[in-house]
C-alpha cells in the first residue's frame, strides 16, 4: 500500500517554473516506476514524464527540453521540474507510483493532485 501526496502547484506567468513534489510512504523497494500524469478539463488523461528505478527516464514529447523528473532515494520522493511553463501545461498533475510485490501482485497507486495553471 503507498500513499501519494503531491505538493507544488500554484499559478505561474508564461514561461515561469514551478517545482512539483511527490511523497511516498510506502516501501521504496517495491515501487518499479513513478510517473507524473496531468488532466486538463475536458481532457484526457496524459504521461507526462516517468522513472524507473534505474534512473531511466522517458518524456512526453510535448516537455521535452522543458521539464525535468527525478528521485530522491532517501526521502522516497520523486520531483517534477517545470520550467518555460506555457497556457497548454495547465492541468491538475497527479503522481503515479507503479509497485510490485512478493505475492506477484502489482498496483498503480495515485495520487490526489496538485492544480498547476499558467496564466497571464
Amino acid at each position: 500500500q503507498e500513499k501519494l501526496v503531491e505538493s507544488g502547484g500554484g499559478l505561474v506567468q508564461p514561461g515561469g517554473s514551478l517545482r512539483l513534489s511527490c511523497a511516498a510512504s510506502g516501501s521504496p523497494f517495491s515501487i518499479r516506476t513513478m510517473a507524473w500524469y496531468r488532466q486538463a478539463p475536458g481532457k484526457e488523461r496524459e504521461l507526462v514524464a516517468a522513472i524507473n528505478s534505474f534512473d531511466n527516464t522517458n518524456y512526453a514529447d510535448s516537455v521535452k527540453g522543458r521539464f525535468t523528473i527525478s528521485r530522491d532515494n532517501a526521502k522516497n520522493t520523486m520531483y517534477l521540474q517545470m520550467n518555460s511553463l506555457k497556457p497548454e501545461d495547465t492541468a491538475v498533475y497527479s503522481c503515479n507510483a507503479y509497485s510490485c510485490y512478493s505475492d506477484n501482485t502489482c498496483y498503480h497507486y495515485w495520487g490526489q493532485g496538485t492544480q498547476v495553471t499558467v496564466s497571464s
